[in-house]
């Protein structure tokens, strides 16, 4: 694995604990107005029954989705972030690497699985791309939510990529409390589409969540059907 794919990891294991306290208190602010409602809704409107969560970290959006009536697996590498999640419950949680997503005896196919901000690296991205058609039922849909390519990449080239990263996005105050922020592999929107069809998935759906009418997109989610 690429040396900037284990530092993402390393920054992870480093900031779990503020980050579970981060999101537990809201304290995000995109979070809170745009991208959790969006990607709740989103995977609600095609009803799976059973959902694999990846790069689930303290558990969030499996309670979310078990409010309505789905079975939630979870599975993230950092072990103190699926602590979290299983101290808090609403669904059944693992800790596991992406690499090992393929190899992994799950107990049945998904209906769907969600990628919810979690793929912010190169090789391991592609692996989760590379085992989804293992880890879905035929007609199972992978939902991702990340930043929007147009809107994120600054006034850096429109190039694939990794790039620094930063905590910049967050208040001051809660700024302070995070270090060592993990590098990010930036793709372009074609490139985010070729994922897809390399993982041999057909994309039916994109969103672009924004703040308001006319204002520019927050995230993109991608909808594909295996």
């Amino acid at each position: 694995m690429h040396d900037d794919d284990n530092h993402i990891i390393q920054s992870w294991h480093t900031n779990a604990k503020p980050w579970v306290n981060a999101v537990r208190e809201q304290q995000i602010e995109s979070r809170r107005a745009v991208t959790d409602r969006a990607i709740v809704d989103a995977i609600k409107a095609h009803a799976p029954a059973t959902v694999l969560d990846v790069g689930c970290g303290e558990g969030w959006l499996a309670r979310a989705l078990t409010e309505y009536g789905m079975q939630v697996t979870g599975v993230d590498v950092v072990p103190e972030l699926i602590a979290a999640a299983r101290q808090a419950g609403g669904g059944d949680f693992h800790e596991l690497a992406y690499d090992a997503l393929a190899a992994h005896p799950f107990p049945y196919r998904f209906d769907a699985m969600v990628c919810n901000f979690s793929l912010l690296g190169g090789q391991s991205t592609e692996s989760v791309f590379r085992a989804a058609t293992q880890l879905l039922t035929p007609g199972g849909l992978m939902f991702v939510q990340t930043l929007h390519p147009e809107t994120a990449g600054g006034d850096q080239p429109y190039v694939d990529g990794w790039r620094p990263g930063s905590w910049q996005g967050f208040q001051p105050a809660l700024r302070e409390q995070f270090r060592d922020p993990a590098p990010w592999y930036f793709r372009t929107l074609a490139s985010w589409q070729d994922l897809f069809v390399d993982g041999r998935l057909t994309l039916i759906e994109t969103q672009t969540p924004v703040r308001s009418a006319g204002s520019q997109p927050v995230s993109v989610i991608f909808v594909a059907k295996c």
